[in-house]
């Protein structure tokens, strides 16, 4: 893997999908869902709750080698009545899976169904939000955010569904922020909206106003736990 190669984190949900990968080389993927940067030079697993240790991280990741269309049913003979049974999807052909030399974990659970990275974002994360690439300005307010104490999910959505570029959930609600040119009137209070020039020229008074929003809040909660 070269460190510009494109990676698609892809979620999965039933260690016999793993096992699959491991022994028969291919990984299903919904048409109607996959990402439109498909296909990558490779895949890693966002591993779920049935995985028990191992929920909620990536740690394993195969070369993409091709891909054809297939019925649901045709993949997957034995369950010939499942409701998606005539849907086509993606058999995606892997290489041998790989382990990471460390597993990336998921600090809070979060919806996540695709993330594409690169080779050496996958290398270096040391939790999920290290793997999402971003504007330049989204990555300064990203690492001031760290720097700072204050956690936050990276291109995550709201409880009323509203995509925010980082999400910092507190003990009375949750403080999003956007960063965009583009004005939104509907912005709720709890949303705060910058620009890239106030990431770029007022970092700090920037990173003011999302303490000043988290303190009243009530201050970061705290993980729940993954197990």
């Amino acid at each position: 893997m070269q460190p510009d190669s494109s990676v698609l984190v892809s979620v999965m949900n039933d260690p016999r999908d793993l096992e699959i990968a491991r022994r028969q080389g291919w990984y299903r993927i919904p048409q109607r869902s996959a990402p439109k940067f498909f296909p990558p030079e490779f895949i890693a697993f966002y591993l779920t709750r049935p995985f028990g240790e191992d929920a909620c991280s990536v740690r394993w990741y195969a070369q993409v080698r091709g891909h054809e269309l297939a019925a649901r049913r045709d993949l997957l003979p034995d369950e010939p009545d499942h409701p998606r049974a005539p849907d086509p999807y993606y058999k995606v052909q892997l290489g041998p899976l790989c382990e990471l030399p460390h597993p990336i974990p998921s600090q809070r659970w979060r919806r996540l169904t695709f993330i594409l990275t690169t080779g050496e974002r996958l290398f270096a994360a040391w939790e999920i939000n290290d793997l999402v690439i971003g504007s330049r300005e989204q990555d300064r307010m990203w690492r001031a955010l760290k720097e700072a104490g204050l956690h936050a999910e990276r291109d995550d959505e709201t409880p009323s569904r509203q995509r925010v570029d980082f999400l910092l959930p507190c003990q009375y609600g949750e403080v999003g922020i956007v960063v965009s040119d583009e004005p939104s009137p509907d912005t709720p209070d709890y949303v705060l909206r910058f620009t890239p020039r106030q990431i770029s020229e007022s970092l700090d008074t920037c990173l003011y106003q999302v303490k000043a929003a988290v303190t009243e809040r009530g201050g970061l909660s705290q993980p729940a736990s993954l197990t």
